[in-house]
């Protein structure tokens, strides 16, 4: 009897000696289950986060707009030509996804303006589009003066891909840069001007991560383009307004000073 009573005072004595070591087993148990739970639950709210149709955000790849990109030059905003007495009720901006090409534009008129009178002569072409042409809005996303002043043309954002109206069949995913003068053949381009062009298609198609050298496929979304309606075609991402439509724009003098823009716009984007 006597031993049997010291064996079970032994066995008690293991068992209270185990539970520390059992609770803490447990503890660790429970713990690791929590982690786990916490974790799950993250991952289900993250996937909850993203709004349907949405797309998630991903790391740009190598050799995209990040790594080519260009600074953004000083652009002039519409307030500095459009006054309230001279703007005109319009529909809001219509937008594309990104820009993938520029298309070079003359003016056509007068060269031998002053610089300060580059407000004037924008305002003058907006009302001439918007009234006797009856458009909406300046068809130009930005106009260039011979001092080499950028100003921002058709409303809706410097930095968004606003459609414009400047290169019929071709307005989509586009963006229109507009020479104020008249650049026939044998006419003096102002450096000024050109290297403006370039750092304005370079910032602009850098946001897209598109080469100014290169080339882009563009669908052609009018029967009165170079290319029939919905035909796709290879243009230059820097492109002047002849590529796309039957015309002498932006003049035979500014036409061959692009492949020396595009050139500059490369290495403004540091590819060169």
């Amino acid at each position: 009897m006597r031993r049997r009573t010291r064996r079970l005072r032994r066995a008690l004595v293991a068992l209270l000696c185990l539970l520390p070591a059992a609770a803490a087993v447990g503890a660790l148990l429970l713990g690791a289950e929590g982690v786990g739970r916490t974790v799950t639950g993250r991952a289900h709210a993250g996937a909850h986060a993203q709004e349907p149709g949405a797309r998630p955000e991903q790391a740009a790849p190598a050799g995209s707009a990040v790594a080519h990109g260009a600074p953004r030059p000083r652009i002039v905003p519409r307030s500095a030509w459009l006054d309230a007495t001279a703007r005109r009720v319009q529909p809001p901006p219509r937008y594309d996804d990104k820009v993938v090409a520029v298309f070079v534009h003359h003016t056509d008129s007068p060269n031998g303006y002053a610089c300060a009178d580059a407000p004037q002569i924008i305002r003058h072409l907006y009302a001439g589009q918007t009234g006797a042409r009856r458009w909406d809005d300046i068809g130009y996303n930005f106009l260039v003066d011979r001092c080499g002043t950028i100003y921002e043309g058709r409303a809706g954002g410097v930095d968004r891909a606003v459609t414009g109206a400047h290169t019929q069949g071709f307005n989509h995913r586009t963006a229109g840069i507009a020479a104020i003068g008249t650049f026939t053949a044998g006419t003096p381009v102002p450096r000024a001007m050109t290297d403006a062009i370039a750092a304005l298609a370079a910032w602009k198609l850098g946001l897209a991560g598109v080469d100014p050298r290169g080339s882009v496929a563009l669908v052609s979304s009018n029967r009165l383009a170079r290319y029939t309606a919905g035909t796709t075609a290879l243009l230059p991402a820097l492109a002047g307004h002849t590529d796309g439509f039957r015309t002498n724009c932006p003049g035979a003098a500014l036409t061959v000073r692009l492949p020396a823009i595009r050139q500059t716009a490369a290495r403004l984007q540091g590819r060169i």
